[in-house]
């Protein structure tokens, strides 16, 4: 099966929140052909590497990010995907204000599902400088939304 679904996590820089998704992701559809998954950030530098933390939590959970390097969201990405997931609300707003045009392909994170004490659409939180206890609460976090993601697409887009 052609890979048909072109998921994009977005955050700010590209260094904690969004490789983590996307380190996450990929490891929950490892057995499908038809996934693949990306990361960006709104205000990414070119070529930095994920945090120590964000590598810690993956590595915990089995997961990796092989040859990653933190890139700035550009039009070429978003051409690309089929689905993009914002980390929160901010960076939702960022992704409209200056790609108007891909405005449909754009979803919060946790959009889907609802977040104990938070809601549904909650802000996955930004655990830059927090320690690794706020790291794993992101992953747990992500733990609960990436099903309803790929659920969601499921449900919605037709197989190649």
């Amino acid at each position: 099966m052609a890979t048909d679904k072109h998921v994009l996590f977005v955050c700010t820089g590209n260094t904690c929140r969004s490789p983590m998704a996307e380190g996450l992701f990929r490891q929950a559809v490892a057995d499908r052909s038809d996934f693949e998954v990306s990361s960006a950030g709104v205000s990414a530098s070119r070529g930095t590497s994920a945090s120590r933390e964000t590598l810690a939590v993956l590595k915990k959970r089995g997961a990796a990010l092989l040859g990653f390097g933190s890139r700035r969201v550009a039009k070429e990405l978003l051409k690309k995907a089929t689905h993009v997931f914002a980390m929160t609300r901010g960076h939702l707003h960022a992704l409209e204000s200056m790609f108007p045009e891909y405005s449909d392909k754009f979803y919060l994170t946790c959009e889907f599902v609802d977040i104990p004490g938070e809601g549904i659409g909650a802000d996955v939180p930004d655990p830059i400088g927090m320690g690794s206890r706020a790291y794993d609460g992101v992953a747990g976090v992500l733990d609960l939304a990436i099903p309803a993601i790929i659920a969601y697409i499921d449900s919605t887009t037709k197989d190649a």
